[in-house]
């Protein structure tokens, strides 16, 4: 419930605030975001199934974002960015469907 709070907040304070992302950051933040998004999905599985861990899903939380950052990082290093971003945003995207089918499928089974 924590987590689900401190989310709405950060939503709620960056909608006002309006924070400057600095140059550098801008061409991963998408990436960031869908990894965040993921992780999120799965904790979200992971309370609807009863195995929900607080722990799991910050690592879980911060992992995925900095697996991805990196990732996509190391494309561009490659010369092959784009296509290692789209890689991860394929991956990432199955994982997100898959997450939210599970989740849907528990809500209408009851």
């Amino acid at each position: 419930m924590a987590a689900v709070l401190g989310l709405i907040i950060g939503v709620v304070v960056g909608v006002f605030v309006r924070p400057d992302i600095p140059v550098a950051i801008q061409p991963y933040l998408p990436i960031m975001v869908v990894a965040a998004l993921d992780a999120l999905l799965g904790a979200a599985r992971a309370y609807f199934e009863r195995r929900f861990s607080d722990r799991v899903f910050i690592i879980s939380f911060f992992a995925n974002v900095i697996t991805a950052t990196l990732l996509v990082i190391l494309g561009n290093q490659l010369g092959v960015g784009s296509q290692l971003q789209t890689a991860v945003i394929v991956v990432l995207g199955i994982r997100i469907f898959s997450n939210v089918s599970a989740i849907r499928r528990f809500i209408f089974r009851g």
